[in-house]
C-alpha cells in the first residue's frame, strides 16, 4: 500500500524522502508545475524589508536576487520551509513565522509595534500568480506599504502518472497528502478526467489546513483529516492518525 503526495516537484522529493524513512511506500503525482515570472523592478521604492510565502517565489528570483541588491534586506518567511529557502538563496535576517500567511501578517505587524520595521515601511512581496488572501491589502490597511511583484505560477498538470491510476484501480493507495487548495482543485479535476475520482475520494485526504481540507469536503470526501499546525510534521501526525483508524 502506498501513500500519494501530490505536492509539486522539487518539494515532493524531500517529502517523499521523509515519508519513506517512516516505512512507507510513496507514489508521486505532482499536480502542479513550477513556472518562474521574469521579475522586473520597476517601482525604485526603497524597500525595507521582504515577505514570502513560498519558497517558490525566492528560487524564482534567487539569480537575481545579489545583482537586485535584495540579500541585505530583512526577510519575513511564512514558516520554516520557506525560511530555509531564503537562507539557502544567501538573506542573512530570516524572520519565520507561524506556517501560514495570517501568521505571517500577524509577525510584520508585530514587528512593527516592536520597533524592529517603521510602521509605514515599504514593503516587496515577491508572490505568486495566484494568492489565496490579499496580503498585501491586509498589510496596507495597517499602514504599511506593499508593492506585491508575481515571480511564479503554478500550472495544473492535466494528468496523473500511470502508476498512480493503477493504484487507485488496484485499492492499493492507502491515503493522499494535500499542501495547498489550488494542488487539490488540481488533483481532483485530473483524478475526474483519468476516471478515478471515485476511488481517489474513498480513501482518507490528509491535509495541511482546513482551507485545503474544505476544497475536498465539497468534492465529496468523506474522510478528511487536517494537520494541528500548517507545517509537514503535523501533516505526518496527521497521517499517522488516518492509518491507525483505518487499521482498527
Amino acid at each position: 500500500m502506498s501513500i500519494l503526495v501530490t505536492r509539486p516537484h522539487p518539494d515532493n522529493e524531500a517529502t517523499a524522502d521523509n515519508l519513506r524513512a517512516r516505512g512507507h511506500v510513496v507514489l508521486l503525482a505532482p499536480v502542479l508545475k513550477f513556472e518562474p515570472v521574469a521579475f522586473h523592478d520597476e517601482s525604485e521604492a526603497n524597500y525595507s524589508a521582504i515577505i514570502v510565502t513560498s519558497a517558490n517565489a525566492i528560487r524564482a528570483v534567487a539569480p537575481q536576487l545579489q545583482d537586485l541588491g535584495l540579500l541585505e534586506l530583512p526577510l519575513f518567511a511564512v514558516g520554516e520551509h520557506t525560511a530555509t529557502a531564503a537562507r539557502d538563496a544567501g538573506f542573512a535576517e530570516v524572520i519565520i513565522a507561524g506556517g501560514d500567511s495570517a501568521a505571517l501578517r500577524d509577525r510584520v505587524v508585530q514587528s512593527a509595534r516592536d520597533k524592529v520595521l517603521k510602521k509605514k515601511s515599504t514593503l516587496l512581496y515577491l508572490a505568486g500568480a495566484d494568492l489565496s488572501r490579499d496580503l498585501g491589502g491586509e498589510l496596507g490597511a495597517e499602514g504599511f506599504n506593499v508593492v506585491t511583484q508575481t515571480t511564479y505560477r503554478m500550472a495544473p498538470v492535466k494528468i496523473l502518472p500511470r502508476d498512480v491510476c493503477e493504484g487507485f484501480a488496484a485499492h492499493g493507495i492507502e491515503a493522499v497528502l494535500h499542501y495547498s487548495r489550488r494542488s487539490a482543485r488540481a488533483f481532483l479535476d485530473a483524478a475526474r478526467d483519468e476516471g478515478v475520482e471515485i476511488s481517489a475520494l474513498a480513501i482518507p485526504q490528509c491535509c495541511l489546513s482546513e482551507t485545503v481540507a474544505s476544497v475536498l469536503r465539497d468534492a465529496g470526501a468523506s474522510q478528511v483529516l487536517v494537520a494541528a499546525k500548517p507545517d509537514e510534521s503535523a501533516l505526518f501526525d496527521t497521517l499517522e492518525r488516518a492509518l491507525r483508524t483505518r487499521l482498527a
